[in-house]
């Protein structure tokens, strides 16, 4: 079997860096097209894998939130990576697509006896769709996809409410390896502590993008009044959202938080730093699709904080793997931290619950598994013969 993924961006967001494990585990022939560049093409290489770059030009501009005019307004953009696609993925038996803008270019290009697999890893909802974009792509799918993959339940839900076949979808979970936390070591721990002269600091870590919905902004108001806890921001802007990450560097100025606040910008060793962390919180402010930070947290062996929503409520079993807090409420999110802060004991036995949880629920062998399953019962459903072998 020969599969060709297609991924809008060359960022390293968590979509992508799951598909890296996805490929890295498949038994499969495994090609990509990136609509863009960046260090998820270096990581793909260092896999051997080949990696095809078509430039998306305007279509770059169309976002989840977009409108009419400008959807409009890349439509040569459209069509014309569109046509380079098809010449791509001729040959190909799956095209497999990781994100929306990358699935809805691919089902105009799919050809007679090839499956067409959408990865949905972003819940079909007001709070990151527009209506128009959240009925575009519903409708290709029910009238193009093979197969939906999603990374939770909850994003299932959200698909099917939005008019999408329930017959379509599987849930496979993301999954995530314990080795990189393993290898941390406590001199490795105690050297990045001493170089980021964090030492001795009682740290609140936030992982991932910078972006409003992500919620960074409620961590430095939970903070705020308490003086012995310091939020370190671990990852950076990647759409366009630079003034959000502004008036988090203006709001670190204010004298409540003076001297508190760290921002780290893009790290790889995010392994590290989870560890050098006494709570890792998540503050998305609407429902995540899955939360593989919170799951990278348990790996790490540290206590989590998550926001009530979503695919979280799959992940994080309240009081026993995790506190679940009111997304949005920065009270609730500084209750939970002094909660931690004042039982150390109960931190360490919900941070090794979450982390049991995380190793039986959430492995990458699992998920890969997950999805070469998928690939040959819908080969098999549908009959259809192996391209290669005709080639």
């Amino acid at each position: 079997m020969r599969v060709m993924y297609v991924d809008q961006t060359g960022q390293l967001g968590g979509g992508e860096l799951s598909l890296l494990d996805v490929i890295k585990h498949s038994p499969f022939h495994s090609e990509i097209v990136l609509f863009d560049d960046g260090p998820f093409r270096t990581a793909l290489e260092d896999l051997n894998v080949p990696v095809h770059l078509l430039h998306g030009g305007s279509l770059s501009k169309v976002r989840s939130e977009t409108r009419l005019k400008a959807v409009l307004e890349a439509g040569p953009a459209f069509f014309g990576l569109q046509r380079r696609l098809a010449k791509l993925t001729a040959g190909f038996d799956v095209v497999y697509a990781n994100s929306q803008k990358a699935f809805l270019v691919s089902a105009a290009t799919r050809r007679k006896g090839q499956l067409l697999i959408w990865h949905l890893r972003d819940m079909l909802t007001a709070d990151h769709f527009s209506p128009m974009m959240r009925v575009i792509a519903v409708e290709a799918s029910n009238l193009t996809a093979s197969i939906v993959i999603t990374n939770s339940q909850a994003t299932a839900d959200s698909f099917v409410q939005c008019g999408g076949k329930l017959e379509k979808v599987v849930v496979v979970y993301n999954g995530i390896s314990p080795e990189p936390f393993d290898a941390v070591t406590e001199t490795m721990k105690q050297s990045m502590l001493q170089e980021l002269g964090l030492r001795g600091k009682y740290l609140v870590g936030v992982f991932g993008r910078l972006s409003p919905w992500k919620g960074q902004h409620i961590l430095l108001e939970a903070i705020a009044s308490l003086p012995y806890a310091h939020a370190v921001l671990v990852g950076d802007a990647l759409f366009g959202e630079d003034s959000y990450v502004e008036s988090l560097r203006q709001r670190a100025q204010a004298p409540d938080l003076e001297g508190r606040v760290h921002f780290l910008g893009f790290r790889k060793d995010v392994s590290l730093l989870m560890k050098c962390m006494n709570i890792i919180a998540h503050t998305s402010t609407s429902p995540e699709p899955f939360g593989r930070v919170i799951v990278e947290a348990m790996l790490a062996g540290r206590p989590t904080i998550a926001s009530r929503a979503g695919g979280v409520l799959e992940i994080v079993r309240g009081n026993e793997t995790g506190l679940l807090v009111l997304p949005g409420c920065p009270l609730d999110l500084s209750a939970a931290i002094q909660k931690y802060h004042a039982h150390p004991g109960l931190a360490r036995r919900i941070a090794d619950a979450g982390r049991e949880r995380a190793i039986n629920h959430f492995s990458v062998h699992a998920m890969a598994d997950g999805i070469e399953e998928v690939l040959r019962n819908c080969m098999a459903r549908e009959e259809m013969p192996i391209l290669v072998d005709s080639l």
